[in-house]
């Protein structure tokens, strides 16, 4: 572990570490707003739809547990440099992309390389800075990923709308390079000396497979069905009739794998032997409940913005560009928020902080709910919007820095590791949840040629429970204990 004090230049290494995090967190925005675009080019059905975003959040919440005790292991700049480079590629790949199955495939690889720099940059904020400079660099942390949500709209509206949606990938290419660049020169390497060396091949199985089955189920609910179906599957002269939904199998199976991932990994702690996840994190009090909020906060989050673009353009036929334009009214809401946020929380504390952030999401989505009409301004949508990034920036930053507060340092890699899937978890269960509400709703697995009624009547729908989602992170925030002053921690 590196003492902060031997390292001045920790300032000029955030804006590169800030840097990267927004690379990951525009992508995942950038999409959204290509999506309709997309879908029209590559005749995409509803599950590739989802599947484009959701094999992204899923792949990072199957691996940042994984890769973040390799960075802890082996050094977070190398995760960091190897994440940014893997993610570059791609998205080169991405770009060129001609059919669903290879845009699905890339977006796989840049979620391994999502996973990769989430848990690095987040971790090395983490051991860089202590006191009343790590609640300013945590703010900074946050918003950044607040802002850029928004921010991605924009960027991928403008390129979609004035060239094509390849070039809402090809726009990494250049950061990657600034990342790497920067990285290497100013960013220090920091690992855990103390960390107990060896893998845990069968956590990391089980929790692949778990994860993956999971949400597999969510997401294909809607073409194979919740209970039952009658599917039948040919090989050579052999054919088999299913009559039980693989859905009901693959949330089973992945149920079974998550209860002995638990079991493996009490006994292996109990024997002493390497562990990809220490469950003694869960019984910190700030790290569980704070987890928890952040899982449920994610899941609203994210489902609402899958079904937001899809009605923007799709049933009031505004452009890609129109639609990031306005989803713009978010990042402003976040940047203009984000700079008083560490007064507030020296003032109020951060749990108070978190609470008024995600009070005013759940407000703001609430009302955008009630508000969608046929005729709906514009400027109404930008005001609701605006009103819910603020919240952004007061949670988002807040909330992470209430999570990590108690963590011992030596575990901050795998705690980084961890509060980040439980967010990806969330968001790939918002995807996969609200999304399959939007489409069940709008009684149609296709968003070209659908009723623009039926459209309007799932995104209102889909909107509403996402902002009652949000509510209940806002309960569970009911739990979490109050911070310590940030010049104790």
């Amino acid at each position: 572990m590196i003492d902060t004090e031997l390292h001045p230049q920790r300032w000029k290494a955030m804006p590169f570490i800030a840097l990267a995090v927004s690379l990951i967190i525009m992508d995942a925005t950038v999409v959204n707003v290509a999506l309709p675009v997309i879908v029209r080019d590559l005749s995409l059905s509803a599950s590739d739809a989802e599947w484009i975003n959701s094999i992204y959040s899923l792949v990072f919440a199957a691996l940042l547990i994984t890769l973040g005790r390799v960075g802890d292991l082996y050094g977070r700049r190398k995760l960091l440099l190897a994440g940014v480079i893997v993610f570059g590629i791609a998205s080169v790949i991405a770009s060129y992309s001609t059919s669903g199955a290879t845009l699905i495939s890339a977006r796989l690889l840049q979620g391994i390389g999502g996973a990769m720099v989430l848990p690095a940059t987040l971790s090395t904020v983490n051991a860089l800075f202590k006191g009343k400079e790590r609640g300013i660099a945590f703010a900074i942390w946050g918003s950044t990923i607040g802002g850029m949500a928004a921010v991605g709209p924009v960027v991928g509206g403008w390129l979609t709308t004035v060239s094509s949606w390849h070039w809402a990938f090809l726009i990494n290419i250049p950061i990657v390079a600034i990342v790497v660049i920067g990285t290497l020169i100013y960013v220090p390497e920091t690992k855990d000396d103390h960390v107990q060396k060896g893998a845990d091949f069968a956590g990391i199985a089980l929790s692949i497979c778990g994860l993956g089955l999971i949400v597999f189920g969510l997401i294909e609910g809607i073409r194979f069905g919740w209970w039952s179906t009658q599917e039948q599957f040919s090989v050579g002269s052999l054919t088999w009739t299913w009559s039980i939904s693989p859905v009901v199998i693959a949330f089973a199976i992945g149920a079974i794998a998550m209860v002995l991932f638990v079991k493996i990994e009490k006994s292996r702690a109990i024997a002493s032997k390497p562990i990809l996840l220490d469950l003694n994190l869960l019984k910190i009090k700030s790290f569980r409940y704070g987890s928890i909020a952040a899982l449920v906060v994610a899941l609203g989050e994210f489902g609402m913005l899958f079904s937001l673009p899809l009605f923007l353009q799709g049933g009031l036929g505004f452009t890609a560009l129109h639609t990031g334009v306005l989803i713009l009214a978010l990042a402003m809401g976040t940047f203009l928020i984000s700079g008083g946020t560490p007064q507030l929380s020296a003032r109020m504390g951060g749990r108070a902080v978190v609470r008024l952030g995600l009070g005013l999401e759940a407000i703001a989505i609430m009302g955008l709910s009630f508000s969608f009409s046929l005729t709906i301004s514009s400027v109404v949508i930008a005001a609701w919007l605006f009103l819910y990034g603020a919240g952004v920036g007061l949670a988002t930053a807040q909330l992470t820095s209430v999570i990590l507060a108690e963590v011992p340092i030596a575990q901050s890699g795998q705690a980084s590791g961890l509060q980040s899937t439980f967010r990806q978890l969330g968001s790939s269960l918002g995807v996969a949840l609200l999304g399959a509400l939007f489409f069940t709703t709008l009684g149609s697995t296709q968003i070209q040629g659908a009723d623009i009624d039926g459209l309007l009547h799932a995104v209102k729908t889909t909107t509403l429970i996402a902002a009652i989602v949000i509510g209940f992170g806002l309960l569970a925030t009911i739990a979490l204990p109050a911070q310590k002053n940030q010049s104790q921690l």
